[in-house]
């Protein structure tokens, strides 16, 4: 587990990443951000995660930040978990049938 990478929810769907690292700066150095989008739209999923330069940093934002409003939407910010195992998913029939 990262203690510095933080899991961002609820986010606006036009959000961009540049809207992302201003408004995350606040609390500290950004060191990436990662937007999750959609693979055919290329709009936000809604989440995304930020990771910063220290923990401290990473921890200040979570004080700050969680359950605040940004761009009309009320924010959920926790230090991000590791990806759990998910066994692969069965591919469905071209036809819809089963």
């Amino acid at each position: 587990m990262n203690p510095n990478r933080l899991f961002i929810g609820n986010l606006p769907y036009k959000i961009l990443p540049q809207d992302l690292q201003a408004h995350f700066a606040q609390a500290g150095v950004v060191t990436s951000v990662n937007l999750m989008t959609d693979k055919f739209t290329g709009r936000s999923r809604g989440f995304a995660f930020v990771e910063y330069a220290t923990e401290a940093e990473a921890r200040a934002a979570v004080e700050k930040f969680n359950d605040t409003d940004f761009q009309g939407r009320k924010l959920m910010v926790n230090i991000a978990r590791p990806r759990e195992e998910r066994p692969p998913r069965a591919a469905e029939p071209a036809d819809g049938q089963t």
